[in-house]
């Protein structure tokens, strides 16, 4: 259950196999599956632990009172949640699944414990907090300079390499499990503007996007367009960090 969670951390930190032996305990425990369009954290909640997500997909987003949303994050097999929940009085977002999700919950001890025990899996756990940070950054970039064309081009190139990481792409396939309603909601658009935008790439031979799987026919070209630099990923062993 907790493979994606593994190949995740190993690109911040070396881990041993005791390390993966006690994230593999720990994920085993308090774990839930949630159904397609289900929240699993509900702004305003008391925090309970942190989200590991073990199978599925899932989106942090934020709504407006007139029903408008915003997302805001979108979580792949082997990402968790925010480390820092525990300082918070309550939830200042919305967690939901896109997809059948397999999820399972680290309570503090439980995350004490595991950084007590091994410096290592406390350095992973660190780079996947500034990791998403920077992730945010960039999505704020994109909302703020990036053109239709970019923006999308950039998540798409995004959401590939993250899947790649994890041992989720298929060479120049991965799957793409969001509406064009979602896509909206992520980069300010319309549905409408979006699905034109997608037609163009589409024409211009750089993607394929059917039944729920996306195909990049030519990830360079994709890049060059969305102005993407992978730097901010922080992939490869140990992220580019120390390790230990």
């Amino acid at each position: 259950m907790a493979t994606f969670l593994i190949r995740r951390l190993e690109q911040f930190a070396k881990l041993s196999v005791d390390d993966k032996d006690v994230l593999r305990v720990a994920a085993a425990q308090r774990v839930r599956r949630v159904a397609p369009r289900e929240d699993i954290v509900h702004e305003g909640d008391k925090p309970r632990g942190v989200s590991v997500f073990l199978d599925g997909w899932a989106c942090r987003y934020k709504t407006l009172e007139d029903g408008r949303r915003q997302i805001i994050a979108y979580f792949v097999p082997g990402d968790m949640g925010d480390l820092y929940n525990f300082v918070l009085r309550e939830m200042d977002h919305s967690i939901a699944a896109l997809t059948p999700l397999t999820v399972a919950e680290f309570s503090r001890e439980t995350l004490d414990e595991m950084t007590a025990r091994s410096p290592r899996i406390g350095q992973a756990f660190w780079w996947e907090t500034l990791v998403f940070a920077s992730i945010q950054r960039e999505w704020t970039v994109s909302l703020g300079l990036r053109t239709a064309l970019e923006r999308i081009s950039h998540l798409l190139c995004e959401l590939f390499f993250r899947l790649r990481a994890v041992g989720l792409a298929d060479n120049d396939t991965c799957e793409l499990p969001v509406t064009q309603v979602d896509l909206g909601e992520t980069v300010g658009l319309s549905s409408v503007h979006v699905n034109r935008t997608l037609q163009e790439l589409r024409a211009s031979g750089l993607i394929t996007l059917r039944d729920r799987t996306l195909i990049i026919h030519d990830l360079d070209a994709l890049q060059t367009i969305a102005l993407f630099n992978p730097s901010y990923l922080h992939l490869g062993p140990q992220g580019g960090g120390p390790a230990l």
